[in-house]
């Protein structure tokens, strides 16, 4: 409790700098930032370096990192493997015209690993890994139109954007949402091509993909979306979605883009889902920019110029850059089954605690997430669905007070997203997370009978 009273006084200390940092930064751009992503309160925190599972930011204050650049990071900050890789890389040069030993070293380990991945294809981000797997599906089926899960993340290509942020009308939530765009201006064609399913909902499943199976070209799916909740997957779902996309020659396309960290093999396999197209990115680079598509290889011949011009054109100057690639590889090279079975055991450990926290003090809240990935729900029943975890103005006031209780304890918990765990954690930082959540429900509860008084 001495340290983490400690904690607390040094966090509460004025982030004088990053302050200043901030009043620079909406000079030069629109909103003072330059990812929608980044997190202010009221202004964002500027990080120094990274040290492991911790980042140290401007102001000197150290906080066990929970986003890990939005799970990016599976071995925190420095991993030495990884830099050591990219520094021999640099004396050597950082990308060429032409293809190097290190693009087919990372796609052997992914092919090697990951059974739905036969043939891969390399790209700069998780966004544009999505794009070309829709693009394929598109390509190999002829047919325009995707299927999506309602509420998930899928990155900024227009069609795979729309439906992310659908929410209940005056009325409450209709039957089944209609797809709606993220920005202004979004043509009219792009959310007409988009169908929208619920997640775990067996019956609108099968419905709404017979109706329109003559159009759709594939089923986006994050086999536990993770924007949308972090929902565990009912198998039953997963069955109705394999038998359903088959009868009617649709194809799955599994985004494990986030997902991927769930195990040696992914998260489609641990869940028993076998899709035709996957795409990874994050934790395949070693936190450098990387996406992959890969997938069954008859769908993958989409990319192919045996027969002359392929039905899907793919370039872009970075890609399978070198310093990725040997990255990525080092990094992946020590994720190995033991790796992955450190980061479940304390996974396990710290939703177990979290939930002991919760039934002790009968609080309103649940835990959802799996292997290294974990999401707190102001919810007293884990959601299955994004409805289930939307959140009330109500609720997402509590959440951002929960974000702010545990920033002032030294621990950097994201807000409305999955929070991860990093192989250089050890048991002290678990214990860290479990007291001061403890101890914030402790307030919360004192609060609130203050409050009735």
């Amino acid at each position: 409790m001495l340290v983490q009273a400690t904690n607390r006084l040094r966090q509460t200390s004025a982030r004088s700098r990053s302050k200043h940092l901030f009043n620079r930064a909406k000079a030069v751009f629109p909103d003072g930032t330059t990812r929608a992503t980044v997190e202010r309160n009221p202004f964002p925190i500027y990080v120094q370096r990274g040290e492991g599972a911790y980042l140290v930011d401007v102001d000197g204050n150290r906080l066990l990192d929970l986003n890990n650049n939005f799970t990016t990071l599976i071995h925190g900050h420095g991993f030495a493997p990884a830099t050591e890789a990219v520094v021999d890389m640099l004396r050597s040069g950082t990308c060429f015209a032409n293809p190097t030993e290190h693009e087919i070293a990372l796609a052997e380990l992914l092919t090697t690993r990951i059974p739905a991945m036969e043939r891969v294809r390399f790209v700069n981000s998780g966004t544009e890994a999505v794009m070309f797997a829709i693009k394929a599906a598109r390509a190999f089926t002829g047919r325009p139109a995707i299927a999506r899960i309602e509420g998930a993340y899928h990155g900024a290509y227009d069609w795979a954007e729309a439906g992310q942020e659908v929410s209940p009308g005056k009325g409450g939530w209709a039957p089944m949402s209609v797809a709606t765009p993220a920005y202004r201006g979004t043509p009219s064609s792009v959310v007409d091509g988009v169908h929208l399913l619920r997640f775990n909902d067996v019956e609108g499943l099968e419905a709404r993909l017979s109706a329109a199976s003559d159009r759709v070209a594939c089923v986006l799916i994050d086999p536990m979306p993770s924007r949308a909740g972090l929902l565990h997957p009912e198998p039953a779902f997963f069955e109705a979605l394999s038998e359903t996309a088959r009868k009617y020659g649709i194809l799955i396309v599994a985004d494990e883009v986030l997902n991927l960290r769930q195990g040696y093999a992914g998260a489609s396999a641990r869940y028993g889902l076998k899709p035709d197209l996957t795409t990874a990115g994050k934790i395949i680079g070693g936190g450098f920019p990387i996406g992959a598509i890969g997938g069954r290889e008859e769908v993958m011949r989409v990319f192919g110029t045996e027969n002359g011009k392929p039905l899907l054109p793919q370039g872009g100057t970075f890609s399978a850059n070198p310093v990725s690639m040997a990255a990525g590889r080092a990094a992946m090279e020590a994720m190995t089954p033991d790796a992955f079975d450190h980061l479940e055991a304390m996974g396990e450990r710290l939703r177990a605690g979290l939930r002991a926290s919760i039934a002790k003090r009968d609080a309103r809240f649940s835990v959802t997430g799996a292997a290294s990935l974990f999401r707190i729900h102001p919810k007293r029943i884990a959601p299955l669905e994004y409805r289930d975890a939307y959140l009330s103005a109500e609720e997402a006031s509590l959440m951002r007070r929960m974000s702010r209780y545990l920033l002032e304890a030294g621990i950097l918990l994201p807000y409305g997203a999955a929070a991860c765990l990093s192989t250089p954690m050890v048991d002290s930082d678990i214990d860290l997370i479990l007291s001061a959540f403890d101890e914030f429900l402790q307030a919360e509860i004192q609060s609130e009978k203050e409050c009735a008084q």
